[in-house]
């Protein structure tokens, strides 16, 4: 387990950026911009779309070996792993990237330059932190520095979307290293000021609705699956979803039928919900189950006679755990220190990142911005601007430092 501060983490702070070795780690970033910002290029450049990050995970061993770092490796799950070993394998910290995007295959990966942004999908979201990753290692190694505990880099798969958080769950499940982790810190985009140490819940679900279909003249009274899912929908969208606590829910996917006059045989829609108050998520999705259930019964009422039924299959296809890391927990008050020493004013924020996983099992973690400024996300057209990317990294480096421990001159 990480060990009790014995000075004050504004201390501890001070005492590393006083350290010559940390400031040959900044001068190393400060130095290297450029070419931090070429590998991030070459990283989104390789398309990795949901369950399809194998040739993004290569890369990312390739580079992790040519830095030194030790057994760089796919797991089972597609998780690239590699370690940096301390003194000690105790406290083991794992630092992580998503390796995943929300783009189906096909998406154009191209990166644009245009003037100082950086045009292209998943640019920030996670390109920057998977930069991040090669950055940090290879500073570390650069410097020379040594450390008491040992660091996991870790870029992981399914993040995203219906990936449903697969690669961290199989990190602290199945995972060979999951009953030794002691604390966890994802990069996640952009940003120097943000410091995610909660666990945003959320359930997700995919509505299939079937029945006979028919022609929409001579059929007409047939069960008709999307109707019944406008009738699903509508109910949805008159829920009165609180503010506080904020509670979101989403139809993010429909699709059903052929012909403007045909009745459908099937129809489908995914649905994501979400609450920083699990009571109200809970609720949420009672209320949304109760409606998909309500609404095919409506709609199966107004068949004609002798007629099948709709058929209905509800399936929660992704289930994220809430939580949160205190702010008094050592890691949370390294990063509000590291920030407030960069020059920027820290922010506690609540998102669903990898950092859902160890936070629900009781472990330090959290999610830190990789630096620079982003916007667009999960769209063609998201951006990110690499200026002032450094103090992002340094911030990571500080709070990295502060956990693993290193011996200050």
């Amino acid at each position: 387990m990480i060990p009790t501060l014995t000075i004050t983490t504004a201390k501890s702070i001070a005492e590393m950026l006083a350290s010559p070795s940390v400031q040959v780690v900044f001068n190393f970033f400060d130095s290297h911009a450029e070419e931090i910002t070429e590998e991030q290029i070459s990283i989104c450049s390789i398309p990795a779309p949901p369950f399809d990050e194998k040739r993004r995970a290569d890369y990312l061993r390739e580079r992790f070996s040519e830095i030194g770092l030790e057994d760089a490796r796919i797991d089972e799950e597609g998780n690239c792993l590699a370690l940096r070993r301390g003194r000690s394998l105790s406290p083991l910290l794992v630092v992580s990237a998503h390796l995943d995007t929300v783009f189906p295959l096909g998406t154009d990966f191209t990166v644009r330059r245009i003037a100082n942004k950086l045009f292209a999908p998943g640019i920030s979201d996670d390109g920057c932190g998977l930069v991040a990753l090669l950055a940090i290692a290879q500073a570390l190694d650069v410097a020379q520095i040594v450390t008491e505990g040992s660091i996991l880099f870790v870029g992981t798969v399914g993040e995203e979307g219906a990936g449903n958080l697969r690669g961290v769950r199989h990190l602290f499940g199945k995972g060979e290293w999951a009953s030794r982790i002691d604390a966890f810190i994802s990069i996640d985009g952009g940003g120097v000021d943000r410091i995610t140490n909660g666990a945003l819940g959320s359930r997700r679900y995919r509505v299939r609705l079937r029945g006979t279909g028919g022609h929409s003249w001579a059929d007409f009274g047939v069960s008709n699956p999307i109707h019944a899912l406008g009738r699903a929908i509508s109910r949805l969208a008159s829920y009165p979803a609180p503010k506080r606590p904020r509670t979101t829910f989403n139809v993010g996917r429909i699709e059903g039928g052929s012909s403007v006059n045909a009745i459908p045989g099937e129809a489908v829609m995914e649905v994501d919900l979400r609450s920083a108050s699990e009571r109200e998520l809970l609720r949420l999705d009672a209320f949304f189950r109760r409606a998909v259930r309500e609404a095919a019964d409506d709609e199966n009422a107004t068949r004609r006679k002798d007629d099948l039924p709709l058929e209905l299959n509800l399936q929660l296809i992704g289930e994220r755990p809430s939580g949160e890391t205190r702010a008094d927990a050592t890691i949370v008050e390294l990063a509000h220190e590291a920030t407030r020493a960069l020059g920027f004013t820290p922010r506690l924020d609540q998102a669903s990142t990898d950092s859902n996983v160890p936070i629900s099992l009781g472990l330090p973690a959290i999610t830190l911005g990789g630096g620079g400024m982003s916007g667009n996300s999960h769209t063609i057209d998201e951006w990110y601007d690499p200026r002032d990317r450094e103090a992002g990294l340094k911030r990571a480096l500080l709070v990295i430092l502060g956990i693993v421990k290193v011996k200050t001159e």
